[in-house]
């Protein structure tokens, strides 16, 4: 008894065919699961240069092992080749679609072809259906979720659907996943888009295995016990993601005015007081989460009054509310709500949009006729929101292909605000003040990422195993974030609550593993995992175009000094930049441009097709 099903679900659109692939040792053995097998199989079934919209580009929606259990890991991923950077891109959601999956009896899904008209999937355990769904076409998320469930007679039935943006091929179009969740970066929504997949609909009836259940059961109350311990998780559980906000606003790391700035003055009308007042009814929480870091409330007052809305998570309340200048929340919940239905990015979207603001203050764009675009107004951001996602005007054309081209096409000096790593817009983090966060958005293994190792925390707090944290020096910078990023793709093998790994020790993770599956598991496994994954992803990256030159930080933050907050006065150089990549590739046992060595990948067992780039 294991909690692996030892299945993966394969979905041909093209020929209308599903079958059934063994999960094999190698891949378990090597990989455990979630991100690791996302690497694996994207490395072996997407050759370099595939085109991200072609037939031959695959969509995985993937388990972990611990998924459907107990134990707090009951999030799923999204793994394909990103149309938005041309790399690898994995993205996460809660909620309870990725359960769904295993109930139904698969680790995993796999999705390749294009249909010949827009489809939807339905998976009822073992029955596979590809069905018409040219009558949801151009439905928004939310919609087309309610009519498939009216549609199959099922309120129970959980479903990932995209909304129009994801239709229209918005290259940062999202996945919205049951319910209300997202796997929101990159553009896997595009790539749905693009295979005429409207939805992928599931009903599950099968437990899941557990191998030593008692054991389980008591690793799982240590995990529970080490949560109630951490006060990060109190934090979350009073005031969500929210209570960053005003964090990352003292700091001087919370973006404002396109990143311009690391201050934001009202940025306690965004933050969780604020939106406690006017937003917040009760508490939310995904599928089995201990923690019950959501909020549900709705707007009840103002102009935008009449719906429901979600916790307003930081990066959505920074990108929209703080990096636009707009201090309303009900106005920026107004705008994330027009993002989630049709299916879009917040982050991106707020990014895209704070771009295109500044590049009308510089005259180096045209507003729209009759929009005044700039910072503030918010009649404009929703004008872009709309026009972005149906690609309707020019303007909703040029920012639909994100930051990177938006720049490219303008031309002149757009270039020198355009924000992105490897075209991926960054997050709500201003790196200037706290230099290893500069470095791990450098060399996150999709682009722009606070997600693949979170260093701010340690370089505010000043220490990191021991060791004192200069923030704005660059010393011990790349052995911390090497940590950090094994760590965070290793437990991304289960795939984890993400803020569960906020109080739950490796040690108990290993034993949660080990319990659900009957594998012997230790610290060591999942660190020693990550850096596998960690590996083969570069060497992903590097065949589909990745270099050394593109890790790097966008001109803002080493051309600009910031210009508030702690930090006022601090950049990041392209020296340190040099400095701190140099040690982290010498310490990722990489050469100076970045590739893995041979020794490097024969310790870690990898095995990788020979090209031009070795």
């Amino acid at each position: 008894m294991t909690s692996y099903t030892g299945k993966l679900l394969l979905i041909d659109l093209s020929r209308g065919s599903s079958q059934i692939l063994p999960l094999g040792d190698t891949l378990v053995n090597d990989f455990i699961g979630g991100k690791g097998f996302g690497a694996r199989l994207l490395y072996d079934r997407v050759p370099p240069d595939t085109d991200p919209f072609g037939k031959d580009n695959v969509i995985m929606f993937l388990t972990g092992p611990l998924t459907g259990t107990m134990a707090p890991a009951m999030r799923g991923c999204v793994v394909t080749r990103s149309p938005l950077t041309g790399i690898f891109l994995d993205s996460y959601f809660g909620g309870s679609f990725s359960p769904e999956i295993k109930y139904a009896g698969y680790d995993g899904i796999i999705i390749t072809g294009r249909a010949g008209h827009p489809s939807y999937i339905w998976i009822d355990d073992d029955v596979v259906e590809i069905r018409d769904a040219r009558h949801l076409w151009g439905t928004d998320t939310l919609d087309a979720n309610h009519r498939i469930k009216r549609e199959l007679k099922d309120e129970s039935i959980k479903i990932a659907s995209i909304g129009q943006a994801g239709e229209n091929r918005v290259l940062f179009s999202l996945v919205c996943c049951e319910y209300n969740r997202q796997a929101g970066r990159g553009g896997a929504g595009a790539v749905m888009g693009s295979k005429n997949l409207k939805a992928i609909a599931v009903r599950g009836s099968k437990p899941v295995g557990i191998h030593d259940p008692a054991r389980f059961v008591r690793a799982c109350a240590k995990a529970l016990k080490e949560l109630e311990k951490s006060p990060d998780v109190d934090v979350l559980r009073k005031a969500g993601t929210a209570s960053a906000v005003e964090f990352a606003n003292e700091a001087g790391l919370l973006p404002n005015k396109n990143y311009k700035n690391g201050t934001f003055g009202k940025a306690g009308e965004i933050a969780d007081k604020g939106q406690s007042r006017h937003l917040w009814l009760s508490s939310s929480a995904c599928l089995g989460c201990p923690i019950a870091c959501s909020r549900i409330g709705a707007v009840r007052t103002g102009k935008f009054k009449g719906f429901v809305t979600d916790i307003i998570e930081y990066e959505s309340a920074a990108m929209m509310g703080a990096n636009l200048d707009i201090s309303d929340i009900r106005a920026v919940a107004h705008l994330v709500k027009l993002c989630d239905r049709y299916g879009m990015d917040t982050i991106s979207c707020g990014n895209v949009i704070g771009f295109a603001m500044e590049a009308c203050e510089k005259q180096l764009m045209e507003p729209p006729g009759g929009i005044t675009l700039k910072f503030g107004n918010v009649e404009a951001a929703e004008y872009l929101i709309h026009s972005i996602a149906v690609k309707k005007n020019e303007i909703g054309r040029l920012l639909s292909c994100g930051v990177k081209q938006a720049a490219q096409s303008i031309g002149g000096s757009a270039g020198e605000f355009a924000v992105h790593v490897k075209g991926l817009e960054s997050p709500a983090w201003g790196p200037r003040g706290v230099s290893g966060m500069g470095l791990a958005l450098m060399t996150t293994d999709r682009g722009g990422c606070h997600q693949r190792g979170f260093p701010v925390s340690y370089e505010l707090g000043g220490e990191y195993r021991g060791k004192s944290i200069d923030p704005l020096s660059t010393k011990h910078k790349a052995g911390m974030v090497i940590d950090l990023q094994n760590y965070s793709a290793g437990t991304d093998t289960l795939v984890k609550c993400d803020f569960g790994s906020f109080g739950i020790s490796d040690t108990t993770y290993a034993q949660m593993l080990s319990a659900a599956t009957g594998r012997d598991m230790e610290p060591g496994n999942i660190h020693e995992t990550g850096e596998r994954i960690w590996n083969l992803v570069r060497i992903f990256n590097l065949d589909n175009g990745t270099n050394a030159g593109q890790d790097t930080l966008p001109a803002r933050f080493v051309k600009e000094k910031l210009p508030d907050g702690p930090a006022r006065g601090h950049r990041i150089t392209p020296e340190d930049m040099t400095l701190m990549k140099q040690e982290y590739y010498s310490l990722r046992g990489w050469d100076e441009n970045g590739i893995p060595l041979e020794k490097t990948l024969e310790r870690l067992g990898l095995k990788t097709r020979k090209t031009g780039r070795q």
